[in-house]
């Protein structure tokens, strides 16, 4: 009990890639930016539910509200607003956020909160002109609001990874017999894993036993009380438990696993996504944004010190744990054929398991918005 106490609460310090978590919301950013209220943690399922793991159903209630995008009656020197939610899809633009922060002429309105449900309604009533999601949501988006969102970019590829007290698995094929703690259940963590399962010849139901938790601090330390045992964790937790406790390694990439089977798509996270209207009528700005994201997600990559301090002056994860995760953590800008092709394929994948994790069906080709970056 002591242990799961004391890993719950360095999950709820660490941020854990939340979206529904955590009520520490200080904020250093100056005025443009905005932290998650207080009050935003998802009591049903615990502090650690994440970008990975929200379910996708769980924006059902938020998506009741009417189905048109009202028109932005702004002018067009009005701030573009900009939303994201805790985790890595934020750590990407915190150089962009910080650049702004430092203008004289602020061109961006940026607001991060911490689950998607708060950051539903805002799209669906145009109080958002861009916006960072989980890659399901943009689908589901889409279909609420008959097709009045547009997939900008692919910005976070899969943060999910295998990991084990021990050195047993070193492929695929040896989690079969094993005990799997996992949170996430009828989330993007199901669906990624028993396609893996499937594709390696291991039946989900029959070959392996898998436990659903309710949070990453739970599977943690399932795994290492239980022999023989797994635990399927995202990033930067799985950086955070390791601190915690040597012994646990990351014994494979789901990334690695899902290119190995030669589809065409990726396992992603996050895109960006952006109001069909405000594209149309300002599309000038809309590609000025993506090249400065673009920017700003290569600068955190490339400059993982500089970069973690911001991700820590933003109130989305510690120095530290930024530090060490960053590598991990896939944070990228795709667009045009490419982004079409790996989320185009991996809502199809989705869509094959359960067609409500989408949204009813896959979005046709309006979605995905025309844009490749010069050279």
């Amino acid at each position: 009990m002591k242990l799961r106490k004391t890993l719950a609460a360095m999950l709820a310090a660490a941020m854990c890639l939340t979206f529904a978590a955590c009520s520490d919301n200080g904020t250093s950013g100056g005025s443009s930016f905005n932290s998650a209220p207080e009050n935003s943690t998802n009591e049903s399922s615990g502090s650690s539910t994440d970008q990975s793991s929200a379910p996708e159903s769980s924006t059902d209630e938020s998506l009741n509200s009417p189905s048109s995008v009202p028109e932005n009656t702004e002018p067009d020197s009005a701030p573009v607003r900009v939303a994201a939610l805790k985790g890595p899809t934020a750590m990407g633009m915190t150089k962009l956020m910080n650049d702004n922060d430092e203008a004289a002429d602020k061109k961006y309105n940026f607001e991060i909160l911490a689950a998607p449900d708060e950051l539903t309604p805002k799209v669906v009533q145009g109080t958002v002109d861009i916006a960072c999601v989980p890659a399901n949501l943009g689908s589901v988006l889409y279909n609420k609001t008959e097709g009045k969102v547009q997939a900008l970019a692919v910005n976070t590829l899969g943060v999910l990874y295998i990991c084990e007290n021990g050195e047993t698995v070193q492929s695929a094929a040896d989690l079969k017999g094993k005990t799997i703690f996992s949170s996430g259940k009828g989330a993007t963590p199901e669906y990624a894993l028993n396609f893996i399962l499937k594709s390696n010849n291991i039946d989900p139901e029959k070959d392996v036993t898998i436990e659903w938790k309710s949070e990453h601090a739970e599977c943690l330390a399932s795994l290492l009380a239980t022999e023989n045992s797994v635990a399927m964790l995202p990033q930067p937790f799985v950086t955070t438990a390791q601190s915690k406790n040597e012994g646990v390694r990351v014994a494979l990439d789901l990334n690695d696993e899902w290119d190995k089977l030669g589809v065409d798509s990726s396992l992603l996270t996050g895109i960006v996504i952006v109001r069909k209207e405000f594209a149309e009528a300002q599309p000038e700005q809309v590609n000025e944004f993506l090249s400065e994201y673009k920017g700003s997600v290569d600068y955190v990559n490339n400059n993982i010190d500089e970069g973690a301090a911001l991700i820590e002056k933003y109130d989305i994860v510690p120095a530290a744990v930024a530090k060490k995760a960053l590598p991990s953590c896939h944070i990228v800008c795709i667009t045009g054929a490419e982004m079409k092709t790996k989320l185009g394929g991996y809502l199809q994948v989705l869509a094959d398991n359960d067609a409500k994790s989408v949204g009813g069906k896959v979005p046709t080709d309006d979605f995905y918005y025309a844009y490749e970056f010069p050279g």
